[in-house]
């Protein structure tokens, strides 16, 4: 637990400026109309966006940023991941568990056998070790969040089936 701390607590300082830094600026700063029309959730994002993610664990276009690559030091593994519209995970499960912090956007995530949840910008959510488990954007929002995996030493993700198009929208 000691190694994955100063990661974590890293991870979540920097989210919390980054959050206070981009209220200072909207505060400041009329939006335009342009701006309005536009989907923020893939306008303002913290960091980029990231290349495009692998099709055989994820549906629609998938954008992934490492942030904290897999290292001895830290046992954590983190980046930023960006879902437009409609995109989602496969299911799947960490044997660690998995944090998420959405940074824009309005998504979804369920766990297998609970309801689906509506996530929003400012949400965090833990998944527990061995959960199975999606999460993606909203059928007609973009939605970018961080992630964190602690323990990495525990093994890596176990991916499954896709999300249905029924399971996704109800």
């Amino acid at each position: 637990m000691k190694k994955f701390t100063p990661a974590y607590v890293g991870v979540l300082f920097f989210v919390a400026i980054s959050f206070s830094c981009q209220e200072k600026q909207s505060q400041t700063q009329q939006p335009t109309q342009d701006k309005i029309a536009k989907d923020s959730a893939t306008e303002d994002l913290i960091f980029e966006r990231g290349t495009p993610t692998s099709k055989d664990k994820f549906v629609g276009n998938v954008y992934m940023n490492l942030l904290v690559e897999e290292d001895s030091v830290y046992t954590t593994k983190s980046g930023s991941v960006t879902f437009e519209a409609g995109a989602r995970t496969n299911w799947h499960y960490h044997p660690s568990g998995q944090i998420l912090m959405v940074t824009n956007g309005v998504g979804y995530h369920q766990i297998e056998g609970q309801p689906k949840e509506e996530i929003k910008k400012g949400d965090v959510i833990k998944v527990p070790a061995n959960k199975k488990h999606w999460h993606g954007a909203s059928v007609e929002k973009a939605m970018t969040h961080i992630f964190v995996i602690p323990n990495i030493e525990k093994g890596g993700s176990k991916w499954f089936d896709e999300v249905t198009e029924e399971e996704f929208k109800n």
